[in-house]
């Protein structure tokens, strides 16, 4: 069988670890990287062992044809080079956050459903093993319905202006780095509909998002999520609900949970003894799955209808705190928060 051939499109950190899953994988192989600097392609692939590089991102989905690109730029470029993969008939998974904007959503789910390709968003954490643990025992009532979820993710971002935590131009924020985490997650677990919503951000010196706070109101649920650039915070999720409550600690990338009754006396404790450090098997277990649904889609392409999948954070459209404060709503959006301005959509589109 011949082996399933990724090309990369960026050439940083998250790459690297791109590559160390590939290794792992039976079948998978990464046959060429591509970057905005040639010298920067190079040299990546020889430390990666990658046969082929390039300084341009068209050059290598006509040369090379891949079954499928990882896209590893920085947020501001996800859209673009979605689109541009797209149009070379090969299928997609992007880092989060996938868009900055609706608009770019709308533009990419249009582009992949005319031409039925496979567009996927690499927001791994919901398939990490403790997390399914936690849907699992949410779904059996071992809490009851929950009532109350608390969700804070936070650390102390580099300072650098010019960084992608911090700069504007790189599609920086918590939003679209962290704040994507708590909510991805919050909406898995409870699946629950939102019934409202309530949105504050505070704002850094370049412009960026640095902390964020977001009410949710699902149907029989209270949800708070917390997220911060400017403070080192708890990392963890817990449900409460009548029947005691469920801890599940850095949640984005989790290792551990734990089950308690009511009365605070530890019921169960689940611990992922297979994954080491949170990375290579949460990007084997991504690949895997992903690989088999790409595998799938290329093989049936133009016959099968395809779905989508839509998650739609309408934050300022939907939020009552921004309706009513029309100051704030204009300078949220003078300071081109995309999450505030703009439903923020995550499309998944499968078999």
């Amino acid at each position: 069988m011949e082996k399933f051939r990724f090309a990369i499109m960026g050439a940083g950190a998250i790459a690297v670890k791109f590559c160390e899953a590939v290794r792992l994988l039976d079948g998978c192989e990464v046959c060429a990287v591509a970057s905005k600097s040639l010298e920067r392609a190079k040299a990546f692939a020889g430390k990666q062992q990658i046969d082929r590089y390039y300084g341009d991102y068209a050059a290598m989905l006509e040369q090379e044809n891949p079954d499928c690109v990882y896209i590893a730029v920085t947020p501001n470029d996800h859209a673009r080079l979605s689109l541009l993969c797209i149009a070379h008939d090969v299928p997609v998974l992007c880092e989060k956050a996938m868009f900055q904007n609706s608009r770019e959503a709308e533009a990419v789910y249009e582009a992949a459903a005319q031409k039925k390709i496979f567009v996927m968003e690499a927001l791994w954490s919901r398939y990490l093993p403790a997390v399914r643990k936690v849907k699992e025992w949410v779904e059996q009532g071992r809490i009851g319905v929950p009532a109350l979820s608390q969700f804070t993710i936070g650390f102390l971002a580099p300072p650098d202006p010019e960084n992608r935590y911090q700069s504007p131009a790189l599609g920086g924020g918590a939003a679209k780095d962290i704040t994507v985490y708590a909510y991805e997650l919050t909406t898995f677990l409870l699946n629950q509909n939102i019934r409202n919503m309530a949105v504050s951000a505070a704002w850094g010196k370049t412009g960026v998002d640095l902390t964020n706070h977001i009410s949710l109101e699902f149907e029989h649920t209270l949800a708070d999520l917390s997220t911060s650039f400017a403070a080192n915070l708890e990392n963890r999720m817990v449900l409460y609900g009548e029947k005691g409550k469920i801890v599940l600690p850095f949640p984005h990338y989790a290792s551990e949970c734990s089950l308690y009754d009511s009365d605070g006396t530890l019921v169960e404790h689940y611990r992922d003894e297979e994954t080491e450090n949170g990375l290579p098997m949460k990007f084997r277990t991504r690949w895997l799955v992903f690989a088999r649904g790409a595998r799938r889609a290329l093989s049936c392409r133009g016959r099968i209808p395809w779905r989508v999948q839509s998650f739609l954070i309408g934050l300022m459209k939907r939020s009552p705190l921004f309706k009513k404060n029309r100051c704030c709503q204009k300078r949220l959006s003078q300071r081109g928060f995309p999450l505030l301005r703009k439903p923020f959509c995550v499309f998944i589109l499968f078999l």
